[in-house]
């Protein structure tokens, strides 16, 4: 077989790029084309994920005539969307964590358990930064900071990379979900490279096969067929050698523009390139030079996944196996962030005779969203069920029924109460809805309909992915009530938030003595929050993100726009301009003991990137896990006041101290210019610290 030749050739040393276009020239005219979409024909295809969304690896681009596997796309990122595979904790909640080595691992059992199931190209390495917490999908990402996205993201890459080509996503600026099909965000070139492309930048270093590009448009052009971010910045600049992927169906307008300024493959059936372009060729609106180029790149990029290091074939029963249900769990314990503790938790299983778990999200199985990122594990640990194993011989009691009496009156006379509130896929997530699947400009994008199909059955596509962006950031009225209603009768009231994003908790934060994070904790969350409570595991999750007191300390954002600017301010360092505390700050979190940083130190810089050397004591009487934090404060007009350039994790036992390494990058302190990046500044001072702007910081002046 002609690829099975080439592929033996890039694995004794040839150039993937040269057996590449060897083999392409191997290719009928045909066959060059098959390349550029998805193999099955358009209203079959979207039958099927009408019946069910990605329930087999959905096929782009296999030649069997040479060999050629193709793209066998599945989705992410919380787990492999395929079968009944393990759902992992959302992103944020992984990006809680800081520990890009455990994100690394996560990447590797994605990987295991998608190609057991016939999958080879990974589309779940979602790293768009989140303007605005009211976005919809912003549980598919990792936080607020363009270095902690693109270093959450490089560890997803590394991790799946041992089994699976890994994809990027949304490029670029997509960061609103309502409105994804019909907004404009023009941002300028300062944005773009400092802020919102800095963590696609660190991915496509990383070796990242493939980036999907966005449904909005980009300074006017729509992002699936947008010059500048396709050829001049990921390719020309960037140096990028992988494929580029439209988003599905809607992702494109225009077939042959698409093709000539960037765009290798419409995902993810034969539609509108499969429809058009044999006529475009002829006429000689679209060129076969495109053509030949995308399917160098497509061809390269499988030559040179297939020829890397990879693991044996996974068995498959690693789908799903009690090790990588395990692994979700350590997750889970390890991104709960503790807000609030009045000297209540850890809960002492050994003092407790009975306690309640009320709330309307107490015993609701609740891994997030159930768009595209939906897992279909066979079984989700409650918080309910999670308490009820841990605490064998307690009495742990739910509500009667629904509302805030019959949770006060489950409470009242329990030795403690766990209140589970929060959102659902109702509350936020991907939205396919009838307003937009019925826009006229996207349904001129189908291929004509067979006569006994009806184009409105597009509007099943998502499988009821109907949350959106959130309307508000604080909890339902019925919950606060509930939370009022309980912590009236018991002093020992613990509120866990299932979220995603930011979430405004001033009206009723102060009734109550412990709040939590739980975050979508994935099959095992349940478990994972039994070890935290009952002090099992520290609490040692520490905030992606920042939290306003207020609504109005964020940008604008209207879910409806159809055109918006982004700047470079939002988040920690929105804040941080307008002199604004947060009621929370970026990389906040409470721990079951105390922790002191003493000194740093710092290499110089080299390849921008230096090396910083941190002393830090666990000062309690408990073990514990701390996430050292490093801050650059910045001295200059128009550019944040403290940006984030590196993070390591710590475990210490108590009464105990360690030297801690963490490499800090100096990209965030550079400004762009029109002939690249220069130093915002040429002195900088780094903070060692548990959170943006702790005043306990540890802190050394850096030369740039």
């Amino acid at each position: 077989m002609a690829f099975a030749d080439a592929l033996a050739r890039v694995r004794a040393g040839a150039d993937p790029g040269k057996e590449a276009e060897a083999l392409l020239a191997e290719l009928t005219p045909e066959e060059k084309l098959w390349l550029l979409d998805g193999d099955d024909d358009f209203w079959p295809g979207l039958a099927e994920m009408s019946a069910g969304y990605n329930l087999r690896p959905l096929l782009m681009g296999a030649v069997d005539r040479l060999g050629i596997p193709g793209l066998r796309f599945s989705d992410g990122p919380r787990g492999v969307v395929m079968g009944k595979s393990t759902a992992f904790p959302v992103s944020m909640a992984r990006g809680a964590t800081w520990d890009v080595t455990l994100e690394e691992r996560v990447g590797l059992a994605i990987g295991r358990e998608m190609r057991a199931q016939g999958a080879n190209f990974f589309g779940g390495v979602c790293i768009n930064l989140p303007r605005h917490p009211a976005w919809g999908r912003i549980q598919e990402t990792y936080g607020e900071d363009p270095l902690l996205l693109g270093e959450f993201g490089a560890a997803l890459v590394r991790g799946v990379h041992r089994n699976a080509m890994a994809v990027a996503k949304h490029y670029a600026l997509n960061s609103m979900e309502n409105a994804r099909f019909k907004v404009d965000v023009q941002a300028s070139d300062e944005t773009l490279h400092e802020v919102f492309l800095a963590h696609f930048r660190r991915v496509v270093e990383e070796g990242v096969d493939g980036i999907m590009t966005s449904y909005n448009s980009v300074n006017g052009e729509w992002a699936g067929q947008n010059a500048v971010l396709m050829e001049e910045i990921l390719r020309g600049r960037w140096g990028f050698e992988g494929v580029t992927v439209s988003d599905f169906i809607w992702g494109l307008r225009d077939p042959a523009k698409s093709l000539r300024n960037g765009l290798d493959v419409e995902e993810p059936f034969r539609q509108q390139r499969a429809a058009q372009l044999p006529a475009l060729l002829r006429s000689g609106e679209a060129s076969w030079d495109d053509v030949d180029r995308a399917g160098r790149r497509i061809l390269r990029t499988q030559l040179a996944f297939y020829a890397s290091d990879l693991e044996d074939e996974p068995a498959p029963s690693v789908v799903f196996s009690a090790e990588h249900r395990d692994l979700a769990r350590e997750v889970s314990r390890a991104s709960i962030v503790l807000l609030k503790n009045d000297s209540v938790l850890p809960l002492q299983a050994s003092e407790l005779s009975s306690i309640a778990v009320v709330g309307r999200l107490a015993d609701v199985p609740n891994t997030g969203d159930h768009g595209s990122s939906d897992v279909r594990s066979p079984e989700v640990t409650t918080a309910f069920q999670g308490l009820s194993a841990a605490l064998p011989g307690v009495r742990v009691k739910r509500a009667s029924e629904d509302g805030a009496q019959a949770a006060a009156d489950a409470a009242r006379d329990a030795d403690a109460a766990i209140v589970v509130v929060g959102y659902t896929a109702v509350d936020e997530g991907e939205y396919v809805g009838d307003d937009a699947t019925a826009d006229p400009a996207l349904l001129a994008l189908y291929p004509p309909a067979p006569s006994a199909e009806d184009p409105s059955m597009a509007n099943g596509v998502m499988v009821g992915a109907m949350g959106g962006d959130r309307a508000s950031l604080r909890l339902l009225p019925s919950d606060v009530e509930l939370i009022r209603a309980v912590a009236a009768v018991n002093p020992r009231t613990v509120v866990v938030i299932v979220t995603a994003g930011a979430v405004i908790t001033e009206e009723w934060r102060s009734s109550v003595p412990a709040v939590l994070i739980g975050w979508y904790g994935g099959v095992s969350g349940g478990q994972a929050l039994a070890d935290v409570l009952l002090g099992l595991a520290d609490a040692s999750g520490r905030l992606p993100y920042s939290i306003p007191v207020d609504e109005s300390h964020l940008p604008f954002f209207d879910r409806d726009a159809t055109s918006i600017v982004y700047d470079k301010w939002f988040g920690q360092r929105l804040l941080d301009r307008d002199g604004i505390e947060a009621a929370f700050p970026l990389g906040f979190g409470l721990s079951y003991t105390s922790f002191a940083i003493s000194e740093v130190s710092v290499s110089t810089v080299a390849d921008e990137s230096f090396t910083a050397t941190v002393s830090v004591s666990n000062t309690g009487s408990r073990d514990g896990r701390h996430v050292v934090q490093l801050y650059g404060v910045v001295d200059a007009a128009d550019f944040p006041r403290r940006v984030l350039l590196g993070f390591a994790p710590v475990s210490l036992a108590a009464g105990t101290s360690a030297t801690v390494t963490v490499r800090g990058s100096v990209r965030p302190l550079l400004r762009w210019t029109g002939d690249g990046f220069t130093p915002a500044a040429s002195e900088v001072v780094v903070e060692a610290a548990g959170y943006s702007g702790d005043p306990a910081a540890a802190t050394v002046p850096l030369h740039l």
